[in-house]
C-alpha cells in the first residue's frame, strides 16, 4: 500500500475545492457584472455581498461551523429578506405601469422620436452594380418627380452577413457620416432589386443616413421610402439659453423642435412636462413616465383616499373573518370526524377514512373549478336542486353575502381533511385511562369530547392553527379561481371586490386596471406583512398564556 496515498487524496480534495471555489467566483462575478450592466443595481449588490460572504465563510477556518447554516441563511436572504426589503423600497416610489423607466431611459426614448419634415419624402430603389453586394441607391421625390438623386456604389450587407461580421469582431461596413447623394436626370438603367432583397438588407439600410445636397438627411421610412426624419426633441444639456442668458439651467431640459417649447422632468409626477421661460410647469405630461421617490404618499393614500381606505378596511375585516372562520369551522368538523372514524364500534372505519380524506388528495384547483361549476347561478347543479325543492335560485356570484358564504363552504370542503388527519394522530396520544375513569364517573361520549378530547387536543394544535390562519389569510388561489374578487365594490378607485382578500386585492392593484400601481400595491403588501406579523405574535403570546 502506497504510504503517500492519503496525502495524494488530501491534495486532490484541496484542488477540487479550489476549482469549485474558482467556478463560483467566476460565475458569480459574471452574474454581478451582467446585473449591473442591465441596470439591476440592487440585485447586483445583494449577489456580490452573498458571494463574498460565502467565499469568506467557506475559506476561513474560524467560520467552519457557520458553513453548514450559510446555505439556509443565504436562501432566506434571497427569497425572503431581499424581496421584502425591495417591496418596502418600491412602496416609497411611484413605480407603476406608466412609470416604469428611469429618467435616463425615458429621456432616451423621447430623444429617439422623429417626425417627417415637409417635402422630404422620396421613393427608393436599389440597383445592382458589377460588384457583388454593392448597389446604387436611387431616390425620386414624391412631391416633385423631376427631383432624382443617386448615390455612388455602396456595399449593403444582409442580416446574416452583418451577424457574421460582428461575430468576427469586425465593424460591418457602414458609412458613419452618411452616403452623399447627387442630382440625376433619370433613374439607373439597371433593373431595381425586388422587395425580397430590400427585406434581407433592411437592417443595413435602416442604419444608413443619406445626405442631400441642400443639407437634409434622409432615413429609411418604409421598405420603399426614405424621408427627412428629424428628432422631435433635442437635449439642451447646457440648459436653455435665450438671448445669451441662461433661462433654465437644468441639463435634462428638452426642446420640442416642432413648436420650440421647452420640457423639463417633473420630479414630483415622474413625467416630462412643458415649462415656461421661468421653468414653471405649465403643460401636459409627456409619456413615458419615470420612477421617482414619493415618500409616504402611497401609505397616506391608503389612509386618506376614500376610494382606497373604505375598500381596504372592508377587505381587511373580511380577510380576518374568512381566515378565522375557516380555521374554526374546519377544526370543528375535522375533530368530530376524527373522533367518529376512531370510534371502535363503527364498522368499516378504514373505508370511511379513505372517503373523508379524498378531498385532501385531489388537487385544490380541480376541486375549486368543480365547485365553480356547481355554484353556477343558471346551470349549476346546486341551484337546480334548490329551485326544484324550494323554488329559489341564489345569486352566488353577484350577491356579496352569498359569495362570501360560497367561499367559506368551498374552503371548508378543502380544509377539513387536513384538520381531521391532525386530530386522528393526536387522538392516539390521549391515554385510554382518562376515558375509562370518566365513564366510571358517569360521563358519556359528549361529555368526554368536551372535557377530555378538546382540551387535550387544543394545546398541541395551537401552533398548527396559527399556521392555518396565516395560510388562509393569504389564500390567493381560492379567490382567484372561484370569484376573482367579484362582485366589485362600488366607489373603489382601484380594482377591489367584496370577496377579495388582502393578497388578491394587492395583486389586482399591481396587475389589473390601466395604471398597474406597483408602488401602492407594495405599500399595501407591507401593511399586510405588518398585520400578519402582529397577529402571529399575538396568537403566540395567547398560546403561551394558556400554558
Amino acid at each position: 500500500m502506497d504510504a503517500n496515498s492519503p496525502a495524494k487524496g488530501s491534495a486532490g480534495g484541496l484542488w477540487l475545492k479550489i476549482a469549485l471555489l474558482a467556478v463560483v467566483i467566476l460565475f458569480g462575478g459574471y452574474s454581478v457584472i451582467a446585473m449591473y450592466a442591465s441596470g439591476e443595481y440592487a440585485f447586483a449588490i445583494v449577489t456580490l455581498l452573498l458571494i463574498s460572504l460565502g467565499v469568506y465563510v467557506f475559506t476561513n477556518p474560524r467560520t467552519y461551523a457557520h458553513r453548514y447554516i450559510f446555505p439556509g441563511v443565504a436562501g432566506m436572504a434571497i427569497f425572503i429578506v431581499f424581496p421584502m426589503a425591495y417591496t418596502v423600497f418600491i412602496s416609497f416610489t411611484n413605480y407603476s405601469g406608466v412609470n416604469l423607466l428611469s429618467l435616463e431611459r425615458a429621456q432616451n426614448y423621447l430623444r429617439a422620436l422623429t417626425y417627417q419634415a415637409d417635402g422630404g419624402s422620396f421613393e427608393f430603389s436599389m440597383h445592382p452594380t458589377d460588384s457583388e453586394g454593392r448597389y446604387i441607391l436611387a431616390l425620386k421625390s414624391e412631391q416633385d418627380e423631376s427631383k432624382i438623386y443617386v448615390s455612388h456604389s455602396v456595399e449593403i450587407l444582409t442580416k446574416k452577413e452583418i451577424t457574421a461580421a460582428r461575430m468576427r469582431k469586425a465593424d460591418w461596413p457602414m458609412v458613419e457620416n452618411g452616403v452623399e447623394l447627387v442630382p440625376a436626370t433619370a433613374l439607373p438603367t439597371t433593373p431595381a432589386e425586388a422587395i425580397r432583397t430590400i427585406v434581407q438588407t433592411r437592417d443595413h439600410l435602416s442604419a444608413l443616413k443619406l445626405n442631400l445636397p441642400d443639407g437634409d438627411v434622409l432615413s429609411m421610412n418604409g421598405l420603399r421610402k426614405f424621408s427627412a426624419l428629424k428628432p422631435v426633441y433635442t437635449l439642451l444639456d447646457q440648459g436653455a439659453i435665450i438671448a445669451d442668458q441662461i433661462i433654465i439651467s437644468d441639463s435634462n431640459t428638452l426642446r420640442d423642435n416642432r413648436s420650440g417649447e421647452l420640457l423639463r422632468p417633473n420630479m414630483n409626477s415622474g413625467y416630462y412636462q412643458y415649462v415656461d421661460n421661468n421653468g414653471q410647469f405649465v403643460g401636459e405630461r409627456i409619456p413615458p413616465g419615470f420612477t421617482v421617490g414619493v415618500g409616504w404618499k402611497n401609505y397616506l393614500r391608503v389612509m386618506t383616499d376614500k376610494g382606497i381606505q373604505g375598500p381596504f378596511l372592508q377587505i381587511f375585516v373580511w380577510t380576518v373573518v374568512f381566515a378565522g372562520a375557516s380555521v374554526g369551522i374546519t377544526l370543528m368538523i375535522g375533530m368530530i370526524m376524527a373522533c367518529l372514524v376512531q370510534w371502535e364500534h363503527l364498522k368499516g372505519r378504514a373505508l370511511y377514512r379513505v372517503f373523508l380524506i379524498l378531498p385532501y388528495a385531489v388537487p385544490a384547483f380541480i376541486s375549486i373549478l368543480v365547485f365553480k361549476g356547481l355554484f353556477n347561478q343558471n346551470f349549476g347543479e346546486i341551484n337546480l336542486a334548490l329551485e326544484s325543492i324550494f323554488g329559489i335560485k341564489p345569486e352566488w356570484y353577484t350577491d356579496p353575502v352569498l359569495a362570501k358564504l360560497m367561499i367559506l363552504i368551498v374552503n371548508t370542503w378543502l380544509g377539513y381533511p387536513y384538520m381531521m388527519i391532525l386530530c386522528m394522530g393526536l387522538l392516539k396520544s390521549i391515554p385510554e385511562d382518562l376515558y375509562e375513569a370518566s365513564a366510571m364517573d358517569g360521563s358519556g361520549p359528549v361529555g368526554n369530547f368536551f372535557k377530555i378530547t378538546v382540551p387535550l387536543l387544543m394545546k398541541p394544535l395551537t401552533p398548527l392553527l396559527i399556521a392555518s390562519f396565516a395560510f388562509n389569510f393569504n389564500n390567493f388561489v381560492l379567490i382567484l379561481l372561484l370569484t376573482n374578487g367579484d362582485p366589485d365594490i362600488i366607489g373603489a378607485t382601484t380594482p377591489a371586490g367584496h370577496t377579495d382578500l388582502l393578497v388578491s386585492y394587492t395583486y389586482r392593484i399591481a396587475f389589473e386596471g390601466s395604471g398597474q400601481d406597483y408602488g401602492l400595491a407594495s405599500a399595501i403588501a407591507t401593511l399586510i406583512f405588518l398585520m400578519v406579523g402582529a397577529l402571529a405574535i399575538l396568537n403566540l403570546k395567547l398560546s403561551k398564556a394558556d400554558h
